[in-house]
Order: structure tokens, then sequence, then C-alpha cells
């Protein structure tokens, strides 16, 4: 953990570049490490072709970002880290903002260890020595 999972209305996919955000998100993520372990980090971009927003008279768009944590994280680490990617998120897209309807949004999912499983040896390449 974390996982960040972002949907995205098909109707912005050739403006949003989806890997440079994604890149971006990692980075926030990764200059936390004493937060959250480097080779937990997942994240992913999710396009969405069957959507309808408000009332579906206009191409309105929208990117949902969920943040998924495991429990132990101090509410002052969460907050940090939650402005700082909103603001990396809303940054990506102000020119497109300006130029169409877009919604933007994110969530913080946080769970307890117990009804988790997981397998990794990613971990071990950031452990140290």
């Amino acid at each position: 953990m974390p996982h960040i999972i972002v949907e995205y209305t098909a109707n912005i996919k050739n403006e949003a570049n989806m890997p440079e955000l994604l890149k971006k998100i990692n980075d926030v993520l990764i200059s936390k490490s004493a937060i959250f372990p480097i080779g937990g980090i997942r994240s992913r971009a999710i396009e969405l072709q069957d959507y309808r927003v408000a009332d579906g008279a206009e191409d309105d768009a929208f990117v949902h970002v969920a943040l998924k944590i495991g429990a132990g994280r101090s509410e002052t680490d969460k907050k940090t880290a939650c402005d700082e990617l909103f603001d990396v998120i809303k940054d990506h897209f102000a020119v497109l903002f300006t130029k169409r309807y877009l919604a933007l949004s994110m969530e913080l999912i946080e769970f307890s260890e117990a009804g988790t499983y997981k397998q990794n040896n990613i971990h071990a390449r950031y452990r140290k020595e």
C-alpha cells in the first residue's frame, strides 16, 4: 500500500496524459517513503466508457482518484499526503479545467489490515541494509 485508482471519462483521454499523472502521483508517494513503503505503491488509471455526468446535457468530464491505504498513519500524515496529491491532480488538469466542464475529486479509503491478503517481494529491493 498505498494504491491509487484514477477513474476518468473517455472524453478527456487525448488531453489527460494519464501516464504523466501517474508518475506525478507516484513521485509524491515516493517522497513520503517514511509513511508509504515504495515497494507497495500501485497506481493505475481506468478509462470509463460508460458514464453520465449531471443531466447529460453537456460533454461533461470527471476524474475521480481513490487513495487506498492500510490503517495506522497519523491524521496529520494522511492530511498532508492527501493535500499534496490533490494539489498535484488539480495542477495536472489546470489547463483542461479552463477549457471544458470538468469535475475533479479524490477520496481516502483507509482499511484495517485484517481481511487483506498480500504477497510482495518488491519491498526487498527498497530495504536498507
